[in-house]
């Protein structure tokens, strides 16, 4: 009985679970684009990229703040030198030390020493234009996390324009099975009175499984584009939604339309190019030396942590690496090899964009035109079938007749539905290529 109890338990759970999942809300464009700004997995990966370029940047504050550091250092020696060199750090260097049987062969000494360093670039000027790298790369990926942002926006316009062409379907669809079971019951009592053949009413339930079939694709499709959309805005749930609006054919003016070197990815693309070019200049500007200050505050004892004597030591230095075996020059060949790419994909990649652009407004024209034609088509085929379905009625048409107008209306309807969809995503397509 136990067992019994569990498994029913079992089954209303997961039909519950079930019920859940089919869930179907009604969601507002706006409210995606809410979520997809909070949660999108996208933009947060971008956002964090942006945070190690800025990281990378904050480094080289190295070229300017000095390097501090403190140590505490204990030994226990009897090494000639050692010993006396600690003795005299010490303070404590008295006449008897310079007995040459004490120096040669000393007692064990301990020594203690706190020491505080300091270092300061002074002149640095490869690590000067290496910072101006950085810092251009920063700013790449901010504007990449930008268009990024542009992208979701189109993503979010497309994903939403797709469930609701999904939709469009599914009641296109429904309504086509309502006059196809109305057909089926006309088509049986006209075949119950002798007027048709065995062989039409199979025609008729063949053509309303075909519907069937079709409306389950299409329930299909807008679970899909509904998965999509929670996907897009970080949503576990996946609940099936619904759009608050039906597509609508919109209109847009293309023809001012041009790619614009303000748009962010190509913006981006311009400081990673100048990126390359200050680090080709940090790469010649490594053949001149370098000048830094340093300092340091030490402090000694026999004991420890304690100071007995101290001193200090300031100077400067002025390095030149001379020659380190033709790898600075390699390094120097690559950076520039590297500039000179970026510029060749920044200008193909200009290239490409208005390449695109011309094909989006020449398929932007062709659908507008489709748009027309799909229109008159559906208003043909629903007077075909409006002449052909009263002409059955009265016995005058063949059933085959009858359902090959049924399908070529239902045809043109979900046709008529492509191609506002197809028109309104060129439009956004065009609006996402020229956005500045």
């Amino acid at each position: 009985m136990k067992k019994i109890v569990k498994s029913i338990l079992i089954i209303v759970l997961l039909f519950s679970k079930q019920l859940s999942a089919q869930e179907i809300i009604s969601i507002e464009k706006y409210e995606v684009l809410s979520k997809i700004a909070n949660n999108n997995l996208s933009l947060k990966i971008s956002k964090e990229a942006f945070n190690a370029a800025k990281a990378d940047y904050k480094q080289t504050n190295a070229v300017f703040l000095p390097n501090i550091t403190a140590s505490h250092t204990g030994i226990s020696t009897t090494n000639p030198l050692m010993a006396f060199g600690s003795i005299l750090n010490q303070g404590i260097l008295t006449q008897n030390d310079f007995n040459p049987s004490l120096l040669n062969n000393p007692e064990q000494t301990q020594n203690f020493a706190t020491k505080i360093e300091i270092q300061q670039p002074l002149i640095n000027l490869d690590g000067l234009y290496k910072r101006k790298a950085a810092k251009s790369k920063m700013e790449a990926m901010s504007l990449k996390t930008e268009r990024i942002q542009d992208y979701l926006v189109f993503e979010v316009e497309k994903a939403y324009m797709q469930l609701q062409l999904a939709y469009k379907a599914v009641n296109v669809l429904e309504k086509a099975l309502e006059t196809a079971n109305a057909n089926k019951e006309m088509a049986n009592n006209s075949f119950k009175q002798g007027y048709l053949q065995r062989a039409d009413i199979l025609n008729v339930d063949v053509r309303v499984t075909e519907i069937k079939n079709q409306l389950h694709t299409a329930k299909s499709n807008v679970q899909n584009a509904s998965n999509y959309l929670s996907f897009l805005m970080n949503d576990k749930d996946y609940v099936v939604y619904k759009p608050s609006e039906s597509l609508t054919i919109s209109t847009l003016n293309i023809d001012d339309k041009r790619i614009s070197e303000n748009r962010s990815d190509i913006k981006a693309m311009h400081l990673a190019s100048k990126a390359y070019e200050q680090m080709n200049k940090a790469d010649k500007m490594a053949f001149i030396p370098r000048l830094n200050a340093f300092g340091s505050y030490e402090m000694y004892d026999n004991k420890i942590f304690q100071g007995g004597a101290n001193g200090y030591l300031i100077g400067a230095q002025l390095s030149w690496d001379i020659f380190q075996g033709s790898k600075r020059f390699g390094k120097a060949q690559k950076s520039k090899a590297e500039l000179e790419k970026s510029k060749l994909e920044y200008n193909q990649y200009i290239s490409k964009s208005n390449l695109e652009l011309n094909k989006v407004k020449r398929q932007l024209i062709d659908a507008k035109n489709k748009l027309e034609l799909t229109s008159l088509a559906v208003e043909q085929s629903k007077e075909s079938l409006r002449i052909r379905k009263n002409r059955f009625k009265e016995g005058l048409e063949k059933t085959s007749d009858l359902l090959q107008a049924e399908t070529k209306f239902l045809q043109k309807q979900l046709e008529y539905n492509q191609t506002i969809f197809e028109y309104n995503f060129t439009q956004i397509y065009l609006e996402f290529l020229t956005k500045e």
